[in-house]
């Protein structure tokens, strides 16, 4: 069983309570646009982390992580792309990967809306953070935990940081 804390669109933002929660899982997630270095080194002294460039991110971030990160966890086939759209509205890039080979879990980030989403058609769970960070046009900083327990994804919970003011 692995204890995943998802995160995204922290945009060089990163306090205690995310920290705190970081402590508490065995996998880091992040869907992109870390912003800075600080942010992916402060996860990674906690936990190991895993996750994708986002648009905001600069040369270094995006020489350290993938524009697609396809991955299993467990025995669930995970993949992660931060502009990734969701059921229905998916980017070219995120249909190709899908339609190629459909994951068990799809996970995006960039819009900074929380949304948790099964896709029937392609029997995959779509799964967005919303935004971690202050920058962005949200309100309620958000982030996801769940587990992956064989293959089963379960548990899930959103977690509210409280607003980005």
């Amino acid at each position: 069983m692995t204890k995943i804390l998802l995160l995204s669109d922290s945009h060089s933002y990163i306090d205690d309570r995310i920290l705190e929660y970081a402590g508490q899982a065995d996998e880091i997630w992040h869907g992109g646009d870390f912003g800075s270095t600080d942010v992916i080194e402060q996860l990674e002294k906690i936990k190991p982390l895993r996750g994708v460039y986002g648009n905001i991110d600069n040369a270094e971030i995006r020489s350290e992580f993938p524009e697609v990160n396809r991955f299993f966890c467990e025995n669930v086939e995970v993949l992660m792309i931060h502009i990734g759209g969701y059921p229905g509205k998916y980017t070219p890039a995120a249909k190709r990967e899908i339609t190629e080979k459909a994951p068990k879990l799809f996970i995006s980030g960039h819009s900074h809306i929380l949304k948790a989403m099964f896709d029937q058609k392609n029997n995959l769970l779509h799964l967005n953070p919303g935004a971690c960070g202050k920058q962005g046009w949200h309100k309620t900083r958000t982030m996801m935990r769940f587990t992956i327990d064989g293959s089963e994804v379960k548990d899930l919970e959103i977690i509210e940081l409280g607003s980005k003011f």
